[in-house]
């Protein structure tokens, strides 16, 4: 209840008892933000589609076109079964929750992206490959960055080992955009750029051009120029910030513990994830990209895709357990969409939003559960469909960021951060 309809309700005298102590005390608790449960945020994501029906909603009994070569597996919750060749996570259940019941009606990657990342449609057709394609619309990453702040030096939300497609600032412009580590970590001359000051620039020039790009500041015209300062200002900052320079470099961490994530693009962007997170990253966006199968999908998966995602994952929620960080660090693992229930004639399977599975972890939710569930085809939601403003407002809920927020766009529309949706409750 907000402010304004409790002190309305006090008037009519409805509430019995409701003294004007009693009053205040319930006023200041309704302005009170809700306490956050987790300090930052890792989203890998699976772009392309990654495939529910062969991984975490599993149908053995269905007919063979439907349910796929692969068996279910026990893991480490009773009654929860996984696929057999996601050993690794399947032990870890007891540390997450998977929500089967997420379902929204974009089947298109680009504008399914947009919509994810944003929790508003598109307003394009899919196939926009402009980068980030979210033009209008803020995305999650860059709420939390504005309304959270930066902790430290290291910038407050990331994105690797590429630009995220719809995890550009939107209309709130440049402060809010995301540092791209445009680089894959798990190249042997892995180097985060802008992280070194230019060969034959010394600190005491450095400081001179800092000093001129400060006059210029104030001067600099709206825009474009006023964007490039943005930048410019946060590169400085990155370069002169031993702490920052300290979280990006993958290469201190053990051989042992590189090799637990595993030698992939993936394993190495959750593992630097892990380490920009410690060090006060608010949000880090990782896109994990090849998981549209259209064509052969079970070798695919089974050879390229299950081993790279079974390793980073559980390795994701191992590290941050044993370092105390998993209790206030939130793990989000889901793609766009999910696949379509019947395998189609070239051994693959087709764009499927209507039903998907996403798997939480830390950041104050209830572990060991599986929330929602699908008919016997894992075509559609048999319980309540969670949309994604369901899952936007519960990831901001858990950072302790008012949902109720507007902000208008330049040209005074206004934008809730979040449109519709409702708290996933059993889930927190």
């Amino acid at each position: 209840m907000d402010r304004r309809s409790l002190l309305q309700l006090g008037t009519t005298g409805l509430i019995s008892g409701l003294t004007l102590p009693r009053l205040l005390h319930l006023q200041a608790r309704a302005a009170t933000p809700t306490p956050a449960k987790a300090k930052a945020c890792i989203f890998l994501f699976l772009e392309g589609g990654p495939s529910h029906i062969d991984m975490f909603d599993m149908k053995p009994d269905a007919a063979k076109e439907i349910a796929g070569p692969y068996k279910p597996k026990p893991t480490s919750v009773v009654g929860t079964q996984i696929c057999e060749h996601l050993p690794q996570i399947a032990k870890l259940a007891h540390k997450y929750t998977i929500l089967r019941s997420h379902s929204h009606n974009d089947n298109g990657h680009n504008t399914g992206y947009h919509y994810v990342m944003t929790g508003y449609k598109a307003d394009f057709p899919d196939g926009n490959s402009k980068m980030p394609n979210n033009h209008l619309f803020p995305s999650i990453g860059s709420i939390l960055s504005r309304e959270l702040g930066a902790k430290t030096t290291v910038p407050p939300y990331i994105n690797m080992p590429h630009m995220m497609q719809g995890g550009g600032p939107g209309f709130y412009g440049s402060e809010y955009a995301p540092f791209v580590i445009d680089a894959d970590p798990s190249q042997p001359d892995f180097e985060v750029r802008d992280l070194k000051a230019p060969e034959g620039i010394d600190t005491a020039r450095a400081e001179r051009r800092r000093k001129l790009l400060a006059e210029a500041d104030g001067t600099a015209a709206k825009g474009k120029p006023e964007s490039m300062t943005t930048y410019y200002r946060k590169a400085q900052e990155l370069v002169t910030s031993p702490a920052a320079r300290k979280a990006f470099d993958i290469s201190a961490e053990s051989v042992a513990t590189r090799e637990r994530y595993g030698h992939t693009s993936l394993g190495q962007c959750a593992l630097l994830a892990r380490r920009l997170v410690e060090s006060g990253c608010r949000f880090v966006g990782v896109d994990h990209s090849g998981w549209d199968h259209h064509f052969t999908i079970f070798p695919s998966l089974e050879k390229d895709m299950f081993p790279h995602v079974d390793k980073a994952y559980s390795a994701l929620i191992e590290d941050l357990d044993k370092r105390g960080m998993l209790d206030d660090t939130l793990v989000v693992l889901m793609g766009e969409m999910g696949r379509t229930p019947k395998v189609n004639g070239d051994a693959g399977r087709d764009h499927w939003s209507m039903a998907q599975s996403v798997l939480f972890a830390g950041g104050g939710i209830k572990a060991g559960q599986v929330l929602g569930a699908t008919d016997k085809t894992a075509a559609f939601p048999t319980t309540d469909p969670v949309g994604v403003p369901d899952l936007l407002r519960t990831i901001f809920h858990q950072m302790g960021v008012d949902t109720t927020k507007v902000y208008n766009t330049p040209q005074g529309r206004p934008v809730p951060i979040v449109d519709g949706g409702k708290l996933i409750k059993d889930l927190v």
